[in-house]
């Protein structure tokens, strides 16, 4: 296995829910980058034989959540406030509709676009709308029980500056409507893990990750981008989370180019952009497309990022033995990357990490009910 010492950067181009056993009713300890939480009550707790699990992966550009059964599932984060005398449009699971007990109604997902106008998860704090982001993609058992106990592993780029304000907003009972279905669930507990460790787990479950050295997961996000050192042990040595920088802002670079915007009259939606960047390099359904000069913004974007990163590890780049490129907006660059020796690129990268989120249920398993 080669090293990074002498890397040169890489020109790029163009549920239901599994229910598992548990055997402790206490408290998990927090360790370094996670938090584990249990509902408080008056009651006694006692521990219940199996209990749903749900893991989350609420982005910027899109909501992932997974149960353990089939593929994991996506929720566009982008919604739209009705008000009071306005009716919804058709809603689904894709698309949910959601009805606060205050009276308040979001859509979710691309039916939003149908308004017009929506509210961008991505030039919002995403951390303050951790509640309505999980009332998206809960789901009920067995397409009937919504009813239910629940617990739910979550990632955020940060968990020491953001896992307490999260498990306020999620821990306990949560009633609301989706899709014209009464909810009440309660969260009995969560654990709240670094975005991005969850595709590390996912990636050496399937051999990706070396048995020595350190490895450099970048995470390429809608809005953000992070990277991870970790060691072969799996602990996390050092970080770099950058609040700006994901997919967004190549979206945005483009969504300014005249090549757009003289034929669309102004200028374009980056939002709209970065939903191209799935489809064809495509402005929505104008026809208008960008593919043949993606290379002239992508080349510096991608190179800007994996400079930060050389600069960031400097110290450790001769122990580096691999580089895991992961998060939704890897795609963009994974063609050429796939060639290179240190480097592997996520498949389905989109999942990676919620997908590991769901395997790292294995470490801590804790349901709590009252009676």
């Amino acid at each position: 296995m080669g090293t990074a010492g002498s890397l040169s950067v890489p020109v790029p181009s163009s549920h239901h829910y599994e229910s598992v056993m548990t055997t402790t009713s206490s408290t998990p300890k927090a360790r370094s980058g996670r938090s584990s939480t249990a509902a408080k009550g008056g009651a006694t707790p006692v521990v219940s034989a199996t209990c749903p699990v749900l893991a989350l992966d609420a982005g910027n550009y899109d909501l992932k959540f997974y149960g353990g059964d089939g593929h994991p599932k996506a929720i566009r984060s982008v919604r739209y406030q009705l008000p009071q005398g306005r009716d919804a449009v058709s809603y689904s699971s894709a698309s949910p509709l959601i009805e606060l007990s205050d009276g308040r109604r979001f859509h979710f997902g691309a039916q939003s676009y149908k308004y017009r106008r929506q509210q961008q998860t991505v030039i919002e704090n995403k951390v303050e709308l951790a509640r309505l982001h999980l009332y998206a993609c809960l789901e009920p058992l067995g397409e009937e029980i919504a009813d239910y106990n629940l617990n739910l592993l979550v990632s955020t780029p940060d968990p020491a500056r953001h896992g307490e304000a999260i498990q306020e907003q999620l821990l306990g009972l949560h009633e609301f409507t989706r899709n014209g279905v009464p909810f009440r669930v309660t969260v009995a507990s969560m654990q709240v893990e670094r975005e991005g460790m969850g595709a590390y787990h996912y990636a050496r479950g399937q051999g990706l990750i070396p048995g020595n050295g350190y490895t450099i997961v970048i995470d390429i996000g809608g809005g953000t981008w992070l990277t991870r050192l970790v060691d072969a042990a799996g602990e996390v040595i050092d970080e770099n989370i950058m609040d700006r920088g994901g997919t967004y802002e190549l979206a945005t670079a483009i969504s300014f180019d005249r090549r757009l915007t003289d034929h669309l009259g102004n200028s374009a939606d980056p939002c709209i952009v970065m939903d191209g960047f799935r489809v064809d390099h495509v402005y929505a359904d104008t026809g208008l497309a960008w593919k043949d000069w993606l290379d002239e913004y992508l080349d510096p974007w991608f190179k800007g990022i994996f400079q930060t990163v050389k600069a960031q590890y400097t110290p450790y780049m001769p122990r580096v033995t691999r580089f895991l490129v992961t998060g939704g907006g890897s795609h963009l660059i994974a063609e050429r990357l796939q060639g290179h020796p240190l480097f592997a690129v996520m498949g389905d990268p989109q999942f990676a990490n919620v997908r590991g989120l769901f395997l790292m249920t294995q470490d801590t398993q804790l349901c709590m009910t009252t009676k």
